[in-house]
Order: structure tokens, then sequence, then C-alpha cells
């Protein structure tokens, strides 16, 4: 679909859906619990939407309300003999169904879609393979089987911290203990601490020994009968980052600054860039002051670059983002597409080798550009037309279902200054 955002700042307030990460583990956290559960959300995207389904097929009974899920956990009795599971274009829900599938020792096509199938996951399935499970690759499918069996699982820090996370979830049901080891820098480090949080909600016991992880097992999982999804930062980002091309700022509602999330730290960004950011425990008001040029390591805030990456496109001077290679690896290559749609509406924008270098200017042209089926593209688009001279045309703008199904009805209700 083409969505065109009219330029110019805007004001008001705005309520931010939950965390689409945190929700992936709250709902396998209780799809493996002992009792029925209830999950209360902000708003539920593809991707959730997917881990759900994909529960469902494991023998769990999830049932999706408006704002929420009623959860009755995974039963033996429940599992078909062969179980096809369908991520859709869902990473998390991917990377977290496998050792899934090889703890309950059922056999299972996974059917991913779009670019799923080209995004990392063999450093993963390699160490399953090396505990117990079968996984065969086809062209647009993995056949997976066998038993998963406590042990020493190995993983590179560098690739993707969901090979973590996807093993943290599932290991404390086996009948034994294990040991997971990060070999190297761990990137996105606290996408496992978010995951580490979730199962202490749930009674899980995981002893950190820097870089491993002992997992006892058998663990009986525990979750809250009710529970809420706390609120998204890395979407929360971009109405952020509006507020600071606004005068009379942008609140942003149904955060909790205590929150592990990495991407928290876009406070910090907005306001080392020159932002004025006021917090309370409400709300977080953003408003416009001055945009300086800022280096930034993205390794540990992947997420963040896409909205980053327009306000130093209207910093004063010349900012980077270094160590960013694994963009290449998110639902589009986020390294060259986020130069290439910056570039597109009249940014200055280059990759140096895993860099992105952007030279600053007082505003940009606008114009036409392509999400690239890639949610927080079509998202930085909308963003970057608050401070464009034209409007922006975003091609293939549905892409925001993935992640913030309400993102164009929360920017509609914002006033034009």
């Amino acid at each position: 679909m083409l969505k065109t955002i009219n330029p110019g700042a805007r004001t008001g307030c705005v309520h931010v859906p939950s965390s689409k990460s945190m929700a992936h583990r709250q709902l396998v956290i209780s799809a493996l619990g002992e009792k029925p559960s209830h999950l209360s959300l902000n708003g539920i995207s593809d991707d959730i939407r997917a881990t759900a389904e994909c529960l469902n097929a494991l023998g769990a009974r999830i049932t999706q309300h408006s704002t929420s899920f009623d959860v009755e956990p995974i039963q033996a009795a429940n599992i078909p003999d062969h179980i096809v599971l369908y991520p859709k274009e869902s990473g998390t829900t991917l990377r977290f169904m496998l050792p899934l599938i090889g703890v309950l020792g059922v056999n299972a096509t996974v059917c991913p879609e779009g670019r799923l199938m080209n995004r990392p996951i063999r450093e993963l399935t390699d160490e399953l393979s090396r505990h117990g499970m079968r996984l065969d690759f086809e062209k647009n499918k993995i056949r997976a089987s066998g038993k998963l069996q406590p042990g020493d699982y190995i993983l590179p820090g560098n690739v993707s911290s969901q090979y973590i996370s996807a093993l943290l979830l599932s290991l404390p049901r086996l009948e034994g203990d294990s040991r997971v080891s990060v070999i190297g820098k761990a990137e996105s480090a606290a996408y496992v601490s978010m995951t580490l949080s979730a199962l202490r909600t749930a009674g899980i016991t995981i002893t950190e020994q820097s870089p491993s992880f002992l997992i006892h097992g058998p663990q009986r999982y525990m979750p809250p009968a009710s529970a809420a999804v706390e609120g998204d930062w890395s979407n929360a980002a971009f109405f952020l980052c509006m507020g600071a091309l606004s005068n009379k700022g942008i609140t942003v509602k149904g955060l909790d600054l205590a929150s592990v999330q990495g991407d928290r730290q876009i406070l910090a960004i907005i306001s080392w860039m020159g932002g004025s950011v006021t917090e309370c425990e409400a709300w977080i008001t953003v408003k416009k002051d001055k945009l300086d040029p800022i280096d930034l390591d993205a390794s540990q805030i992947p997420d963040l670059v896409p909205a980053v990456s327009v306000l130093m496109a209207l910093a004063d001077g010349e900012s980077r983002f270094t160590n960013a290679g694994r963009l290449r690896l998110k639902e589009s290559d986020r390294l060259e597409n986020t130069c290439s749609f910056l570039n597109a509406i009249g940014a200055s924008a280059r990759i140096s080798g895993d860099d992105i270098v952007i030279s600053g200017k007082a505003s940009l042209s606008g114009g036409e550009a392509d999400a690239c089926n890639d949610h927080r593209i079509a998202m930085a688009l909308t963003l970057a037309a608050c401070r464009c001279r034209n409007p922006v045309t975003i091609i293939g703008a549905e892409a925001v279902n993935k992640s913030f199904p309400g993102f164009f009805k929360q920017f509609d209700s914002l006033e034009e200054e």
C-alpha cells in the first residue's frame, strides 16, 4: 500500500503498543506453564500472532481477544503426531520454536515466509543437531524431529541474541542440567536480559557465569495467573524522535522507565544529540532544542538505527553508526536500505564497511521511497516527513503491521504544528 505523509512537525500524545519482544517471551513461558494464564497487551502484531499460532500447533490452547490472550499450557495429549508451523516472517518465532520442538520431542515441518529462510539460523540448528535433533533444510521449509538432550551448548554472540534466548526459554524443561556458552562479544545483550527477567517472573532459575548460563533441569514454569506486557521502546523510538523535531513536543505514554529493554537508550541518545527530554512515571515528553551530530555503536541497538538515522540526517554535522554489519540480516538489508531511504528523500548517507556515515542537513526534500517490506523503515520514513519540505510517499507502508499495526492511526492523531 502507498501512504503519503504531509510534511511538517507534529505535536500531541500517543500510547505505544506492548513490547513485541517481551510478548514473544511471555507467550512461550505461559505455554510451558503449569496452569492457565492471561496476558494483556496493547496491540497485537503479525509477529505476535505467529508465535501464538505456532504454540497452538504445538499443543497449547491460546485464545486471542482484542487486547489479550488466554493461554492454556501445552498438554502432551493435544500434540498431533506431526505438526506444521507457520512462523510467517518472524525471526523470533522461528528461532524460539525450533528448540521447543526438540524439547517436546515432536515431528514438525516449519514453513517460513518472505526473507526468513535467508536470515541466520544455522548456528542454532547445528547445536540442536548435536544434542539429539534432526533438522533437514528444503527449499522453503525445515523438517525437525528428535528429542533434544541436555548438555553443553555453544553459540556465537555476534550473530543473533535470539539463539541464546531460544535455549534459555526451553532448556529448563529438559530432564537434566545444561550450559549455554557464548563465544565472542554478545551483541543485543539486552534482549537476553529480557529473557532472563521473564523467566525469573515464572520461577525459573538460571545462573549467569559469564560468558555462560547454567540451567538446571527439570524446572516448573509458574508464570503469574495474569500479567500485562510492558510498552515497546523500539516502536516508541519513532515518536520520541518526532518530538525532537517539534517545538511543542510529543508525549509518549505506556513505557516503563525501569525496563530492561535495551532500546530504552533512545532517551539518552536524544539527550546526547541535544533534544529536550522530560520524564515522568506515566509519560515522557520530548521537544526540539538542537540536533548535534553523534557517533554510535549499533551493535547493541540495531533496531534504533532507522529512527536515529533520521535525526542524524538533520543534525548539524556528520554522524556515524559503527558496527552495523548485522543490519544486513534483518527483515531487509537494513544497512543498505537505511541509506537508500534517506537518500531517496534528500539526505546524504553512505556505507563505509560496516558503518553508516550521514551528513546532516537543515531539512530534507521529501519524495517517494520504498519501505522494502521493513516495518522500521516504513516508520522511519514517516518520522522523516516531519522535517521535509514536500510530502513523503511510502511504498509498502503496510509493513508496519509486523510490529505496530496501529502506527498510522497513532500518527494521524497528532496535530500538525
